[in-house]
């Protein structure tokens, strides 16, 4: 495991390594359990954590929650 790999990345950082905005983030912790852990005010990441749910499907858009009306 590289150092980047073992560190824990901000909101900022998880947004640019998956390339979505903070509003996407937060709609996955909410509604698809993205991999996150509250530290007081912030939210941080694993990228490790967060790469094995995406690759698992996590944000995927599936049963359950559907934002369109």
């Amino acid at each position: 495991m590289t150092e980047t790999e073992d560190r824990w990345f901000s909101a900022d950082e998880i947004c640019q390594h998956l390339g979505v905005s903070k509003d996407t983030v937060y709609k996955w912790i909410d509604k698809h359990d993205m991999p996150a852990h509250r530290m007081g005010r912030l939210w941080k990441f694993k990228v490790s954590q967060v790469d094995a749910w995406i690759e698992a499907g996590g944000a995927d858009e599936k049963s359950g929650t559907n934002d369109k009306y």
